[in-house]
């Protein structure tokens, strides 16, 4: 158990007190916007020499009549985990291999520390909104000071509202708009 669910049962208004939001999250209806979105805020912030670390979706489509593969891109170091699992032809049921997404947040997880100036998480998905996924490396940013990028979607709104406890921002899906957002918490309250 992370020093963060054993403090806190996992609420983020219980953490730690803050003056500004520390998570901002965008929604969109489009699949794979959000994941773009937050792919160039991440590369643009790590070429201006900020400490990204998070995950970041990448999907790749199949020639084969399939759906796309997904895979999530390990920041700032830039390797992959494939995510999905392919449930063949027809198949309607998840497809997320949460094994893997797990070996996910761990690896985010053993390279995040109060060094780093931002986590970005390709979504607060079902995963998160049962209390596993990034749910905790989210808690764990949160007690650190250190603010949060996600992407929500609406059928896991109300479980991102209980769970950030009126902590976060909704920002527009938009690359300025989140980079102006985290300079603005770098500039003091």
């Amino acid at each position: 158990m992370t020093a963060f669910a054993a403090k806190t049962g996992g609420l983020i208004a219980d953490a730690l007190p803050v003056e500004r939001p520390l998570v901002g999250y965008i929604r969109s209806e489009h699949r794979g916007v959000g994941d773009i979105v937050l792919s160039t805020v991440a590369e643009r912030l790590i070429a201006q020499g900020v400490r990204v670390h998070g995950a970041i979706q990448v999907n790749r489509d199949r020639h084969d009549g399939r759906r796309c593969d997904m895979d999530i891109r390990i920041l700032p170091e830039g390797s992959e985990i494939r995510v999905s699992q392919s449930l063949g032809l027809g198949a309607r049921g998840c497809r997320l291999d949460s094994g893997a997404l797990e070996m996910a947040v761990a690896r985010v997880g053993a390279s995040f520390g109060p060094a780093a100036d931002l986590l970005i998480v390709n979504k607060f998905g079902k995963q998160e909104a049962c209390g596993a996924g990034f749910r905790t490396l989210i808690g764990e940013a949160i007690t650190l000071g250190v603010p949060v990028l996600t992407c929500v979607n609406a059928l896991n709104q109300e479980a991102f509202d209980q769970f950030s406890a009126g902590l976060q921002m909704r920002l527009d899906a938009c690359e300025t708009t989140l980079n102006d957002w985290y300079m603005s918490l770098r500039q003091p309250p």
